[in-house]
């Protein structure tokens, strides 16, 4: 072996050798909480009324409402919502950046191939005396092959902060797929909260209706009062007021849902426009601890791979301040006929190690160094915050829908005993024992509890809803 072979063969070997030697700081341990990645805190509460489980938290969380219009207004926003679509397309293009960076592990390749005619000026040629000169052609065809030796890591720690990215990219995509089932469920459940309360209103009309007929009877068989009567008919006309906004409730519910599963609000789902009452669920919601919960939320995967790939980009910088060094070498020929290409006497080669280096000029490759450790730890505040959030998300959460639990008993309670103090006042007022005003505010009473119910209802299914979104379930896709 030549000593010409024998040191490129050590200084291939020398590289490859501390290629996976990247410099640079090490990239900043994200750490968890202590406090709260034990049993959720606000389980304790909920569970006191079976309202929740510490089992696992399941993905496909809406499931458990035994709802088969649900099941199919999720599967349809998965396949259609406009915002998942352009999240995959997102996730793609990083994906693709993601080849770009491990491409760089590879030669650089470059054929080229080229025929020209060229004539010199007859002044800058020695004794031509001004005469014309030949023209002369050429052909020319080569392959020029570069390999960066990877050093001090520059490449690898690239592919590093890309494949984080990568990562990133598919978190969002996780984020969009929690939002999208969420907010299908809660656009579906108002819908049909916004009809049982309709529902609710329609029957306190009806049995206000029957009230001011009976005044007005009794008013024409000279019984009753023109003050009962107005009353009456003021109750009345003070219900049928709350049945429009009721109605663009439930409307601006269903527009939100064609929204989100891809549909115009002319294509308004009439399955959801029919249903009578929210989603309920038959067990109790399973929630897991905080430790799965951190491990299960995609913004704290997305902030850890953000963390991840600031921190490589950190060692990219870093790589600045050292030479890059590159084999290469080059094969081709060059003749002016293009049958002589392949002449031994036309070939031409080269190889050899290029280095460069931009030393002692590095005030642009410190300024890097300093803008990537800035985004380093500003990134690393965000995991940390991020945390924080999804544990507070979570805790309130649970504190919400187990307190609005205890309050729709309270209100159950309230509404039964509404109904039976309606149902007394009229039997005292037919019996001559109370006055009609008596049984105008029963009823009234009446009316406000059973609306009161309902909002209750409606906000039970809300608060699990925000619960289930908390605990990220969703973000699997489905098959």
């Amino acid at each position: 072996m030549s000593v010409r072979n024998l040191s490129l063969v050590t200084v291939v070997s020398a590289a490859a050798l501390l290629s996976a030697c990247a410099v640079g700081p090490k990239a900043p341990e994200p750490v968890l909480p202590t406090a709260g990645t034990g049993a959720l805190v606000g389980a304790a509460s909920a569970a006191t009324s079976g309202a929740v489980t510490t089992a696992a938290a399941r993905d496909d969380w809406w499931r458990l409402y035994n709802d088969p219009v649900l099941d199919q207004l999720i599967g349809q926003a998965f396949a259609e919502n406009n915002e998942l679509e352009a999240a995959d397309a997102n996730l793609r293009a990083v994906r693709a950046s993601l080849s770009e960076s491990r491409a760089g592990r590879l030669p650089t390749t470059n054929l080229s191939a080229s025929a020209q005619r060229s004539r010199a000026s007859a002044s800058t040629v020695p004794g031509s005396n001004g005469a014309t000169q030949d023209e002369v052609d050429t052909y020319s065809a080569g392959l020029d092959v570069s390999y960066e030796i990877d050093l001090f890591g520059r490449v690898g720690s690239a592919i590093r902060a890309a494949r984080a990215d990568a990562d990133a990219a598919a978190a969002a995509l996780d984020i969009v797929r929690v939002t999208v089932a969420a907010e299908t469920t809660r656009a579906y459940a108002d819908a049909c909260s916004a009809n049982a309360q309709i529902s609710v209103a329609e029957r306190t009309i009806e049995l206000q209706a029957d009230t001011a007929r009976l005044t007005q009877t009794l008013l024409d068989g000279g019984a009753g009062t023109g003050l009962d009567v107005a009353r009456a008919r003021s109750a009345l006309a003070s219900t049928r007021a709350s049945l429009p906004s009721l109605t663009a409730q439930r409307d601006a519910a269903l527009f939100r849902l064609s929204t989100l599963t891809g549909r115009t609000p002319a294509e308004a789902s009439e399955a959801a426009r029919r249903c009578a009452r929210p989603p309920q669920l038959s067990q109790p919601i399973p929630v897991g601890d905080g430790a799965a919960l951190l491990a299960r939320r995609p913004d704290v995967r997305q902030a850890e791979r953000n963390l991840a790939a600031a921190a490589a980009r950190v060692n990219v910088a870093t790589a600045s301040l050292f030479p890059t060094i590159s084999l290469g070498g080059s094969i081709g020929s060059t003749a002016l006929e293009a049958g002589e290409l392949s002449d031994d006497g036309n070939i031409r080669f080269s190889f050899g190690p290029l280095i460069s280096w931009s030393f002692p000029n590095i005030a642009v490759a410190r300024a890097r160094i300093a803008q990537t450790g800035a985004l380093s730890e500003a990134a690393l505040a965000t995991f940390d915050q991020t945390v924080l959030t999804a544990l507070q998300e979570t805790e309130t959460a649970l504190s919400a829908y187990a307190n609005e639990l205890d309050r729709r008993t309270a209100l159950t309670e309230a509404r039964d005993e509404a109904a039976r103090a309606a149902q007394l006042s009229r039997l005292r007022f037919n019996a001559g024992a109370d006055s009609f005003l008596a049984v105008l505010d029963a009823e009234r009473t009446l009316a406000s509890a059973d609306a009161a119910l309902a909002s209750s209802d409606a906000l039970v299914t809300t608060y699990q809803i925000a619960l289930f979104k908390a605990l990220a379930g969703g973000w699997v896709e489905q098959g």
